[in-house]
């Protein structure tokens, strides 16, 4: 019988050191799980792809195996971005999909997102995979028929609907637009040169050999050391912007054309402020750890803005629930169901910037510069462990009630003060705490940061010690 450790399975995806935690008996046993509740719910066939890490080969082989074995046929769409396996799940006649990814975990982790239907389960559902891996059922009668393997490669029919839809975008101020990609040795230097080219900008691209030791910089742009190479060559090739892409391309990182980067809550609203020309009153959907600013502006142009907890899967449930056509997330995951699909593509979402800097015809910088300004810290990632980063925050929230604190618990604690916030979550997704602060000056936001730093000092004493 299997043992899995329940730390693995996460809110929103399962996640694990590839050798100790996600061996092949452990993924097999996933995968039979997961089949089992795909077959309850009527379907038979899957959707299967992997990311570049050097351990998906194995892992995906393993999964392969158990939905083989139990009878669910496969379609192999092979090495892909997270989002072509979404977009497999429109296009081919699968009834869920799994992808074996990593996303911005440290290269030894690696993990398995899974979708039944057109939607990625989460929460209790992925409690139920833990449930069935722990106690598989007992084989009743004769085992089923085992399932058929296709291999159904989606690169082209991607890059052929994205062509389609937006063909070659208009010169910028007289000129191809000048971008700089950073590909991070990732999934996106699977298809980012000819997905670009095709929209005949002039393009430069780094680190676009998939490399599963990530050699450069690990693929996650919301950590601001791992955007330097790409500020220093978009300076350098005198680019409007360059993008950045993590570990399985559903996220986006942004660099102004003077080198600034943009964080996830600025993009929304550059996006929101388009969407809302054509969508009024439509709701616009983010998450706790975004800017004031952004729900403030979303309202003042007429939108609906709706705060919501951080996670893929919950946002993009809460997107279908209120039919936003526009969501995002702090860590650069946005998603449109305005003139696509609804999932986090941050491939796709860099073609929406582009097309819209080609609309205005202004820079990032004069773009954003008529909003009001706040002086916000990047995301902090402060070392916890999977089991007391929740009583951490459990407690913070106990001293806040105390002090009389006025805060939002939707996920974690958002602490508000008349002219800033600060938040303090756990991560559904590393053992870390996550935190934010913003104030109108440097000054005032540091010394939010500073007052909650205390109170969470204070929590972290008042819990037994961890050995």
């Amino acid at each position: 019988m299997i043992h899995p450790d329940p730390k693995i399975f996460r809110e929103y995806d399962i996640r694990g050191n590839a050798d100790r935690e996600l061996s092949d008996s452990m993924v097999y046993s996933i995968g039979k799980a997961y089949a089992s509740l795909l077959k309850e719910s009527g379907g038979k066939r899957v959707a299967l792809g992997q990311d570049v890490r050097l351990s998906s080969p194995r892992i995906a082989r393993s999964m392969e195996d158990a939905l083989l074995s139990s009878g669910v046929d496969v379609l192999d769409v092979g090495k892909v971005p997270t989002p072509l396996l979404y977009f497999s799940l429109f296009k081919l006649p699968v009834d869920g999909g799994i992808m074996i990814t990593g996303s911005h975990n440290p290269s030894a982790d690696n993990g398995i997102k899974m979708a039944i239907g057109k939607e990625t389960i989460f929460g209790s559902t992925i409690q139920e995979i833990r449930r069935r891996t722990s106690f598989p059922p007992s084989a009743n009668g004769h085992p089923a028929p085992k399932g058929v393997r296709t291999d159904s490669p989606m690169r082209e029919s991607y890059l052929s609907e994205m062509a389609a839809n937006f063909g070659k975008l208009p010169l910028f101020q007289g000129r191809p637009l000048r971008v700089v990609l950073d590909c991070g040795n990732a999934t996106a230097g699977l298809v980012a040169r000819d997905l670009y080219s095709a929209l005949g900008i002039e393009l430069h691209c780094l680190y676009e050999e998939p490399d599963g030791h990530f050699p450069h910089h690990h693929p996650d742009p919301t950590v601001p050391e791992n955007l330097s190479d790409l500020i220093v060559h978009v300076r350098k090739n005198q680019a409007d912007l360059g993008i950045a892409f993590d570990g399985d391309s559903d996220r986006i990182g942004v660099v102004t054309g003077t080198g600034d980067i943009l964080f996830g809550d600025q993009l929304l609203l550059l996006f929101a402020q388009q969407v809302l020309k054509t969508l009024p009153g439509a709701v616009i959907l983010s998450e706790v750890k975004a800017s004031r600013i952004l729900y403030d502006e979303v309202a003042r142009m007429g939108g609906q803005p709706l705060m919501w907890k951080a996670g893929h899967s919950l946002i993009k449930a809460k997107m279908k629930e209120t039919k936003a056509p526009l969501a995002g997330e702090m860590s650069g995951h946005i998603f449109f169901s305005d003139r696509y699909y609804g999932y986090d593509d941050a491939l796709y979402a860099g073609i929406r910037l582009l097309e819209l800097l080609t609309l205005r015809q202004e820079s990032l910088t004069d773009l954003l510069s008529p909003f009001p300004k706040a002086f916000s810290t990047p995301e902090i990632r402060r070392d916890s462990s999977d089991e007391r980063k929740f009583e951490v925050v459990k407690r913070l929230r106990e001293i806040l009630s105390q002090k009389h604190y006025t805060f939002s618990d939707i996920d974690g604690v958002r602490i508000d003060f008349p002219d800033g916030w600060g938040l303090v979550r756990a991560s559904n997704t590393q053992p870390v705490l996550v935190l934010r602060f913003e104030g109108p000056t440097p000054e005032k936001r540091d010394a939010i940061q500073q007052e909650i730093e205390t109170l969470l000092a204070e929590a972290e004493k008042s819990l037994p010690a961890t050995s």
